[in-house]
């Protein structure tokens, strides 16, 4: 994943084979793997290209990631962290911060980062036969965040909305993707607003 592992985890602990790895060159990979995806395309962002365009070894590349898809799944994931934060507790009611991260996310899909989510997505299916593998190391965490955000509105009674969260939240991001893969209506900020207060209801 995108986090460093390695270190002592306590005083009387079996010390662990090899270095801990480098947070530098695991964000250099990551930024490489991601500037390839982007400007060039996924057929082109390969191990070999990844490991040239950083500077590391394909050895320690393989050592970090079990895959190729692995790899660039935690590329798009350290990108989408920096460009889509969770919204903290503290910048408002759920409601709120609901519509603030789905107008950022439907804007981010009109640029690159739309189009890379797609490539890899698409490479998962082809390579596996499905999504499992994006959902498990990027969408899970932060589809479990947002799900619990919104039912906190909905037990504060701030989000008016009934039925599971799960529904709710999928209900919004199922809707934009849905419009970006077919290319049905322009996705914009106030569709994306629009979006929210139609399926969370929130209380005046």
């Amino acid at each position: 994943m995108v986090t460093a592992n390695g270190g002592d985890d306590g005083a009387g602990s079996a010390p662990r084979r090899g270095r801990p790895r480098s947070i530098e060159t695991s964000n250099a990979i990551l930024e490489s793997a991601y500037v390839l995806m982007a400007s060039t395309g996924l057929a082109a962002t390969t191990i070999d290209a990844v490991a040239r365009h950083s500077g590391v070894s394909k050895m320690t590349i393989y050592k970090w990631w079990p895959s190729r898809e692995a790899l660039l799944i935690d590329a798009f994931l350290q990108h989408a962290a920096q460009m889509l934060p969770l919204p903290p507790e503290s910048s408002g009611s759920p409601a709120a911060r609901a519509r603030r991260h789905a107008t950022a996310y439907a804007e981010a899909l009109q640029g690159e980062f739309g189009k890379v989510q797609l490539a890899v997505i698409s490479e998962c299916i082809a390579k596996t036969g499905s999504a499992e593998l994006f959902y498990a190391r990027y969408l899970q965490f932060r589809r479990d965040a947002l799900v619990e955000m919104i039912a906190a509105g909905q037990h504060d009674g701030s989000i008016l909305a009934e039925g599971p969260a799960t529904d709710l939240y999928d209900a919004i991001y199922g809707g934009l993707f849905y419009r970006y893969v077919f290319g049905i209506a322009p996705i914009t900020p106030a569709f994306a607003r629009n979006l929210v207060d139609l399926v969370l209801r929130p209380k005046a």
